[in-house]
């Protein structure tokens, strides 16, 4: 498995991505990187907080369904750039057993967006009555991926092995 991660590290772009001084190298992966999970963990939590009950009060939350195709831009655009930033030093973040916890959560989140979406959104009785409590358990857990996605993608650059140490 190393020599994979070694050989992903020294390819043209992983060499590019962590050598070049240049703004449109990983300083702008990582801005891009960054901008791509707010909008999806910003639009989930926006869906979660009105799914739970902080949402003014005979407000219909099915047109929130609308916030769907940006978090799937978001998530492609992270995708995307969370593996060009991983590539460029792939033999310490692929051991870096934090950045698995980053990932099993953001599969998680993205896999609750998803479900909510067929279960909650496409329950036809969404805005008339109460929000059902399955809809509430979702919202939570979904809130509690997408913040420890990105507690854990913070941690990274401090927990277990470090790049550029």
């Amino acid at each position: 498995m190393m020599d994979v991660l070694v050989w992903i590290e020294q390819s043209a772009f992983g060499t590019y991505m962590r050598e070049s001084g240049s703004l449109w190298a990983f300083p702008m992966f990582l801005f891009t990187h960054t901008l791509g999970m707010s909008i999806v963990a910003g639009s989930a939590t926006i869906i979660n907080l009105a799914l739970i009950g902080i949402w003014p009060r005979g407000t219909p939350i099915k047109p929130l369904e609308r916030f769907y195709p940006l978090m799937w831009l978001g998530v492609w655009v992270s995708f995307f750039t969370g593996v060009s930033m991983f590539m460029k030093d792939a033999s310490i973040y692929g051991r870096n057993p934090d950045f698995y916890v980053k990932l099993l959560f953001v599969i998680a989140g993205v896999t609750l967006l998803s479900v909510m979406r067929t279960r909650v959104f496409g329950d036809p009785r969404l805005d008339h009555g109460p929000v059902p409590v399955h809809a509430k358990r979702l919202a939570w857990v979904s809130m509690v991926c997408w913040f420890a996605a990105i507690v854990g993608g913070r941690l990274i650059a401090y927990l277990g092995p470090v790049a550029g140490l």
